[in-house]
């Protein structure tokens, strides 16, 4: 995550946990543009069904600057799976109940920042790497906790930045008011999940990074993390999708899971990083093999879905 605040940081890249449960329940008609099954983790719905992130966004119009959005991430330049097996990539997320004590936080960044106590356990998971996020979810309360640039010092923990999300609402964070993640957006709805990929549908969008990025965003993301204002540069919060167009026949697996929901979720960027870098959780039983399958997907098989309000 960069706040705007800290834009020395725009070079950094994003570099066992518990599994969500895969299923879901009928929430409206399917089709796009519709609601249709809510992913869940761990019994909580994630977001109502008419979210952003549970949109079906497959016949939605291109947005006019969709070539110039692609070209500048890269249209030759390839997806990413940005996790594996290996627990040095990804991001892991843990589960609490209700009962779990909250300690408190500290934030470099208290003004964009919700307050503490967390219900963070002193073992909480922390992502490998510079950005040290931090998840973790109440599952009794379905609220989401999570954290950039997190230390525990005991008895609670320092971060950088912190936000909660309650998933049985669309609200936003307020508009310039940053995350764990630099646009402002939760992180966990966002990663691809082993266990939904085994289930043969991911119900939802998913994030991405990308290396320049607009001095801009537009929701359901709320903050910037550049001070680039060129309007060919994609704005935080900018959505893609798999065009209609690209065959995903030869595609096995979690791949072909994962390239499905591409083409009817699309994924939101929510991050500066290595350009298209998908973010997955951290979980040994991924299988790289078939991971690696994505790595042959160019920028140029995507488009933009039209863009509402850009704010600067």
């Amino acid at each position: 995550m960069i706040p705007r605040r800290a834009l020395a940081l725009l070079g950094l890249a994003l570099a066992a946990c518990e599994g969500g449960n895969g299923g879901g329940s009928p929430a409206g008609p399917a089709g796009p543009g519709a609601p249709g099954v809510v992913p869940k983790i761990e019994g909580c719905d994630v977001f109502p069904a008419d979210n952003p992130w549970n949109r079906d966004v497959s016949r939605d119009p291109v947005d006019p600057r969709s070539d110039a959005y692609i070209a500048s991430i890269g249209a030759s330049r390839f997806l990413h799976p940005d996790f594996g097996s290996d627990p040095g990539y990804g991001i892991p997320w843990t589960t609490v109940p209700l009962t779990q004590p909250r300690v408190p936080m500290s934030f470099d960044y208290a003004d964009e920042s919700d307050p503490g106590p967390y219900p963070f356990p002193p073992d909480a998971p922390i992502e490998a790497g510079g950005d040290r996020h931090v998840l973790v979810l109440d599952r009794d309360n379905c609220r989401l906790y999570e954290t950039f640039d997190s230390h525990f010092v005991g008895p609670g923990w320092r971060c950088g930045s912190g936000a909660v999300f309650d998933l049985r609402s669309n609200a936003l964070r307020p508009d310039g008011w940053t995350s764990a993640d630099a646009a402002g957006l939760p992180i966990l709805p966002g990663l691809a999940r082993l266990e939904e990929a085994r289930s043969g549908e991911i119900r939802h969008a998913l994030r991405f990074t990308a290396r320049r990025t607009q001095r801009a965003y537009v929701h359901p993301a709320t903050h910037f993390a550049s001070s680039d204002r060129d309007p060919d540069l994609p704005p935080m919060g900018l959505r893609v999708r798999l065009k209609a167009s690209y065959d995903v026949a030869r595609f096995r697996g979690a791949a072909r899971v994962i390239l499905e929901a591409l083409r009817k979720h699309g994924m939101f960027l929510a991050d500066n990083g290595s350009d298209w870098f998908i973010t997955g959780e951290t979980n040994r039983a991924w299988d790289d093999e078939d991971l690696n399958q994505l790595k042959s997907v160019p920028g140029s098989a995507f488009e933009v879905v039209q863009l509402g309000e850009i704010r600067r």
